[in-house]
């Protein structure tokens, strides 16, 4: 399936200069959906994966969709203040700012393997802030998969050779 097609830039989004890749149409066809679904899965079924770490909050929809074809379980990392459990946190710089994500403490033990899920991989700092999270609760991360990678942006230089698994590349 061309992915291509369920793609649609929003030229100056969030701010002038910045072309946002909007995933709505793609949420729109429920073939597309599955398909993202099992193509962001494909490589790590046979990785023993227990748990898939999705991140507010588009990673939450693809990331439910990968859980259910691993069978395995699904742990949010939200922003601040969201989850109503003991958290830790991390902080991280954006391509156009700044934020924080957080995870609840248990979410995650050294016998949990994990992949993280979200739509877009930019600069790596949200994915690899995740990562920092993943690692702080004693997990092995199996890898990571983005429905989009921009790749000149760089970002899998800040997630230090962590598999990544991307379905678009621009």
């Amino acid at each position: 399936m061309d992915l291509n097609e369920f793609i649609r830039d929003v030229p100056d989004f969030p701010k002038p200069g910045i072309v946002f890749k909007d995933i709505t149409p793609l949420l729109r066809s429920p073939k597309a959906l599955e398909y993202v679904s099992e193509a962001l899965a494909e490589p790590f079924r046979d990785a023993g994966v227990t748990s898939v770490v999705a991140i507010e909050s588009r990673g939450f929809i693809f990331g439910t969709g990968v859980a259910r074809v691993l069978g395995a379980g699904l742990v949010p990392v939200r922003k601040p203040g969201k989850l109503p459990w003991k958290t830790r946190s991390f902080q991280y710089t954006l391509e156009y700012g700044s934020g924080a994500l957080e995870i609840h403490d248990d979410a995650l033990s050294a016998d949990d393997r994990a992949v993280i899920i979200d739509d877009v991989l930019a600069t790596g700092g949200t994915a690899a802030a995740a990562a920092c999270l993943v690692r702080d609760l004693g997990a092995t991360i199996v890898g990571i998969g983005m429905v989009i990678e921009l790749s000149f942006l760089k970002g899998r230089e800040k997630l230090d050779g962590t598999v990544v698994h991307s379905l678009l590349k621009y």
